[in-house]
């Protein structure tokens, strides 16, 4: 009897210690922001530069006729398709939003939530510094809707981690899966991709273990985490936000260029990463020269391609958000200009 207990209470141990491991990792981290502040912007700086040399290689090589034929031989079909995926990726965006509102037990109605989620997106994609411009947006929207700053705040980093669970998970899936195609391009060894895709999805189930501990409330950043049922749903979304943007750009890449969707999806996932990671407003820059090094096609072809993908995914939302916000605040003036006439007729009438 005395063994079966011990052998109980190490397994336990054994099941617990990556749980209680995260933790102590998140505890030091929080910690140490200054220095990762200066390890961040340093590293920013050397993915902007090593970048921007890459990018420029290829630009100076660009064939300017391919390029104007890519543009013009792209089909209706692929506009269309780019579009449709788009819209799907912005309505995945929006349950970022009200997942994270449901787990702070805040309640909007849902256009407006799919309003703050849609402009906040849209315009920290284009802007960059989505935890700076994604806030301030949001905090516009959903502050007169009784939402305080620190629950804004809550949200948007919530928000964040969605993100980063769905493109992890692809980021992982890929790199595990299809390391054969992926070694092609990248020159690693295939047991160096499916080892990194094994730590990514290592670090996955390791976080999904920190937020399921029972009487335990994780915590990052003074932020309580969701739990295992609602993590589980924000990279569900991730992942279709994800697969969805990554299909706009697919769509309007040329014939020919024998990527797999899941693969793409990998190479797609890792230069949003990079992107992210170099603070260029919506990577600009940074994502372009990563995907014109990664996909096997005429640099005209696929930089057209890009281009075009910025257009659908990115300015065409953009200009969209603006034009709604606009419209939203002018609707809450009214408003507020209406109700002071009212009362004021109220009070002359008395």
């Amino acid at each position: 009897m005395a063994r079966t207990t011990e052998k109980r209470a190490l397994r336990m141990g054994k099941t617990w210690a990556g749980p209680q491991r995260l933790e102590r990792l998140v505890a030091a981290l929080e910690g140490r922001q200054a220095l990762l502040h200066r390890l961040g912007v340093a590293g920013s700086l050397i993915i902007v530069a090593v970048s921007l040399f890459f990018f420029a290689r290829a630009i100076v090589g660009i064939d300017v006729r391919q390029f104007r034929a890519a543009i013009a031989g792209t089909g209706g079909d692929q506009i269309a398709g780019a579009f449709l995926l788009a819209g799907l990726s912005y309505l995945a965006l929006t349950g970022y939003d009200a997942l994270a509102l449901r787990h702070l037990r805040a309640k909007t109605p849902y256009r407006l939530t799919a309003l703050a989620s849609f402009a906040s997106y849209a315009i920290s994609f284009t802007l960059g510094f989505p935890l700076i411009t994604a806030g301030a947006v949001r905090y516009w929207i959903y502050g007169p809707a009784g939402l305080s700053a620190g629950k804004v705040a809550s949200l948007t980093l919530i928000a964040g981690i969605t993100f980063w669970l769905g493109m992890g998970l692809v980021v992982g899936v890929g790199l595990v899966s299809e390391a054969p195609a992926i070694s092609e391009i990248n020159h690693f060894h295939i047991a160096i991709n499916q080892i990194f895709g094994l730590g990514v999805l290592a670090l996955l189930a390791a976080y999904l273990a920190f937020v399921s501990q029972r009487g335990v409330k994780p915590i990052l950043f003074h932020v309580r985490l969701p739990g295992p049922l609602l993590t589980l749903g924000q990279t569900a979304l991730g992942v279709i936000d994800v697969c969805a943007a990554a299909g706009a750009l697919y769509v309007l890449l040329p014939k020919g260029h024998g990527l797999a969707f899941v693969t793409f999806g990998a190479l797609y996932s890792f230069a949003c990463m990079l992107g992210i990671a170099s603070h260029a407003p919506g990577g600009l820059g940074v994502f372009e020269a990563t995907m014109l090094k990664t996909v096997p096609a005429e640099s005209g072809s696929v930089l057209a391609s890009l281009l075009l993908f910025r257009a659908i995914y990115y300015l065409t939302p953009f200009i969209l958000a603006m034009a709604l916000l606009g419209a939203h605040e002018a609707g809450r003036r009214w408003r507020s200009l209406r109700e002071a006439i009212e009362k004021s007729s109220g009070a002359d009438d008395e």
